[in-house]
């Protein structure tokens, strides 16, 4: 256990990092923006690029574990919605909530952690993971939020604004790239594989110290005061129930014959077990849901995160 807390260590500390930098006002909030942008549209898909080029596509293109995530996302959303929409959280709240419990960090977080502590073949299901939550989960949820009316154009303007998110999201793009060099063997030209290389060395760090930035201004921000009862037990589905169905359902598919590796599952089910995506924070205060409960549900899971993940990695690791 203490040679995984020795590897989960410094990526949770370098959130800390950044939490503590915008708190005591060393980060301005203005530069947050900053950052992520640097992270969202140049350091992190060079990272997924590279590891998807280095990935055999098979690993990209399996079709089991895809619909074993999928399958999973589903349900954790359904669920969740289900056990807290109630007259004071309508559809929007209840959406995004679900959006929260089913979308961790595999992006920011989840692929370089993953890949320290499993190797690089780690890279391949946690990309999977990432392309069903940006284009899947992201999408279905956002269009749910729709359903009290609380936007007057409807299911199918969110589901139109959710289409253009994930066209524009580079990352995406980067994991079809890095796909397609895999598949055909391209190789980019030394100077710019040079380049790329140093912008997916800086993802890591700047991803993580960007987290703990973002989960601060949002806890700064906040407006009102959120119940424990609204937030506690969607961090709870987040870090247990999930990682908990995806293993359960991944023994399912095995048993029933579908081939299914188990390196892999254990990859997804570690992807599972990580905490909250952070970028939801952002997402919902754009579709006017209670954007001080979902920063207060990412924080937690995140914080959180540091033993339940550890604990998990300590259950499941080869």
């Amino acid at each position: 256990m203490l040679a995984i807390l020795l590897v989960t260590f410094p990526f949770f500390a370098l959130v800390l990092c950044g939490y503590v930098a915008a708190r005591r006002g060393f980060l301005p909030q203005a530069a947050i923006p900053g950052l992520n942008t640097f992270v969202l549209y140049f350091a992190l898909p060079c990272m997924l690029y590279r590891f998807g080029a280095s990935t055999p596509i098979a690993q990209l293109l399996d079709g089991t574990l895809i619909g074993l995530y999928t399958l999973c996302a589903l349900i954790m959303v359904a669920f969740t919605i289900a056990v807290t929409r109630n007259k004071r959280t309508g559809w929007n709240d209840a959406s995004f909530g679900a959006l929260v419990a089913a979308f961790p960090n595999t992006g920011f977080m989840g692929v370089p952690l993953l890949v320290a502590l499993l190797g690089a073949q780690a890279a391949g299901p946690a990309i999977v993971t990432i392309t069903v939550d940006m284009i899947l989960t992201s999408s279905l949820c956002i269009a749910l939020s729709r359903l009290d009316g609380a936007d007057e154009h409807g299911v199918a303007h969110a589901a139109k604004l959710a289409l253009k998110g994930v066209l524009v999201n580079p990352l995406p793009w980067a994991i079809v790239l890095g796909g397609l060099s895999s598949a055909f063997t391209i190789r980019l030209p030394a100077p710019i594989a040079a380049t790329v290389g140093m912008l997916g060395d800086a993802a890591s760090p700047v991803a993580l110290f960007t987290i703990g930035a973002i989960l601060a201004r949002s806890q700064m921000n906040a407006t009102t005061r959120t119940p424990l009862g609204d937030y506690v037990p969607v961090t709870f589905i987040k870090l247990v129930v999930h990682p908990v169905l995806v293993g359960l359902m991944g023994l399912g598919f095995a048993a029933l014959g579908f081939p299914l590796d188990p390196f892999a599952l254990t990859v997804v089910v570690l992807a599972a077990a990580l905490p909250s995506a952070s970028n939801i924070a952002i997402l919902a205060e754009r579709f006017g849901a209670d954007n001080g409960r979902i920063a207060r549900i990412i924080l937690l899971s995140t914080v959180l995160a540091f033993f339940s993940f550890s604990a998990a990695v300590a259950v499941l690791k080869p």
